[in-house]
C-alpha cells in the first residue's frame, strides 16, 4: 500500500465522486487498487466487506477508513470531503435543472442511458471482485455467491435476512476448510 498524503486523498476521492454517478464501486476499485495502488485487490475486498456492514454509503465508508489508515482524522476528512462536497453541489444544480425540465424526452433518454451504463459497470466490478474469491477457494465461495445472488437478485428477498441466514454456514465452511 502506498501512503497517500492529504491532497492525494482529496483529489483521488474527488475524482471518484465526480465520475461515479449511479455507483462509485466500479470506479473506486479501479482508482484505489489499479491506478493509485493505495491497497491491493485483497485489501480492497477486505475493507469493502467491513464497510458494507457499517451504516451509510459503502464507498464513503471506504473513504473514511482509507483516509484514517493513511493520515488519521485529517485523512478521513480529506477523503470524505473529496468524495462528497463538489458532487453534492453539482447534484443540487442538476436537481434544479431536472425540476424545470424533467419531462423532456431527451432528458429521460439520457437518464436511461446513464442507468444502463451504471448497471453494466457494477456487474463488471462484481465479477472482478468475486473471481479472486472463487479462484482462491472455489468450492467454499461459489455456492454462497450463487445462493446470495439467487435469493436477493432473482427472488428479491431482503439482503439482511439472507446474510443472517447464510453467514453462519459460510463461517462454518471457512473454518472447516482451514
Amino acid at each position: 500500500m502506498s501512503h497517500p498524503g492529504l491532497v492525494e486523498l482529496y483529489t483521488s476521492f474527488l475524482f471518484l465522486g465526480l465520475s461515479s454517478f449511479g455507483g462509485a464501486l466500479p470506479w473506486a476499485r479501479r482508482v484505489i487498487v489499479e491506478r493509485r495502488r493505495f491497497l491491493s485487490g485483497d485489501q480492497f475486498v477486505d475493507l469493502l466487506s467491513l464497510c458494507q456492514f457499517l451504516p451509510g454509503p459503502n464507498i464513503l465508508n471506504v473513504s473514511v477508513a482509507l483516509g484514517a489508515r493513511a493520515q488519521g482524522v485529517r485523512g478521513s476528512l480529506a477523503a470524505s470531503l473529496g468524495f462528497t462536497l463538489v458532487p453534492f453541489l453539482l447534484f443540487l444544480g442538476i436537481g434544479e435543472l431536472y425540476m424545470r425540465g424533467g419531462d423532456l424526452p431527451l432528458l429521460r433518454g439520457a437518464l436511461d442511458g446513464v442507468g444502463a451504463a451504471a448497471a453494466g459497470m457494477l456487474a463488471a466490478t462484481a465479477v472482478k471482485i468475486g473471481l479472486p474469491l472463487v479462484r482462491r477457494r472455489p468450492f467454499a465461495a461459489a455456492p454462497f455467491i450463487v445462493l446470495t445472488f439467487a435469493a436477493v437478485g432473482l427472488m428479491r428477498w431482503p439482503l439482511l435476512p439472507v446474510i443472517l441466514l447464510l453467514a453462519p454456514f459460510s463461517f462454518a465452511v471457512a473454518w472447516w476448510r482451514r
